[in-house]
């Protein structure tokens, strides 16, 4: 019984960390995007963090719902964007409306939260 718990628990973990991480952040396309009056959404996530899968997942889902949006993600590790948008935590979910920052949260993983946040900024 030990070992079949085990196993569920490996494939569960694994199937969280299957979804692609990648760095899509980059001043040009965050700078056009904003200048093209579009609401930015950026996220932050690092390699083997279960809420920054959770939160990439609702991202995903947002991106087929809603229009004229750009979503970006970037790991945090990455120090030139992090200092960029002072963000100093993973899964820290960002909204740029009008050249400014309107939303600000670290470890925010659920899909009525999120979505109620973008839909504010739109």
């Amino acid at each position: 019984m030990k070992k079949f718990l085990i196993l569920i628990f490996c494939l569960f973990t694994l199937n969280v960390f299957a979804l692609e991480k990648k760095t899509t952040f980059n001043k040009e396309l965050f700078s056009k995007a904003q200048s093209e009056g579009k609401v930015v959404v950026v996220s932050s996530w690092i390699k083997y963090c279960t809420s920054c899968a959770s939160q990439m997942k609702v991202l995903d889902k947002a991106k087929n719902e809603f229009d004229n949006i750009e979503f970006f993600a970037f790991e945090v590790t990455n120090k030139e964007i992090s200092s960029f948008l002072n963000v100093q935590y993973q899964t820290t979910l960002l909204i740029f409306k009008d050249n400014e920052e309107v939303y600000r949260s670290i470890g925010e993983t659920s899909r009525d939260a999120i979505f109620k946040a973008i839909k504010s900024s739109i």
